[in-house]
């Protein structure tokens, strides 16, 4: 799972919610790039949130990195995540040899 931690200083990013959706979704982009593909790889994503309330928030960001067809997805409340984040997000890559 990749929460917002900014890959350079390894502290979690400064700013607000969006901040941080925007920076899990960079690292998810990063992680499937060095895996030998990309976000439109992506077939599964399980999204976890302190608040489900910003899952209004996720779906517009995620407009923003993901074309049709949108991979399958989870939201998931949770009570905390590491380093109190507010997203943390993972998700199953389908790459082809």
């Amino acid at each position: 799972g990749q929460i917002a931690l900014d890959p350079h200083s390894m502290t979690l990013v400064n700013g607000d919610t969006e901040a941080e959706i925007r920076r899990v979704l960079d690292n998810l982009q990063a992680v499937a790039r060095a895996a030998g593909g990309s976000l439109a790889n992506m077939v599964k994503l399980n999204v976890f949130l302190v608040d489900l309330a910003n899952f209004s928030l996720v779906n517009q960001i995620m407009a923003e990195y993901f074309q049709q067809p949108y991979p399958a997805r989870a939201a998931i409340g949770v009570a905390a995540l590491p380093r109190d984040a507010s997203v943390e997000m993972d998700g199953v890559l389908e790459l082809h040899a």
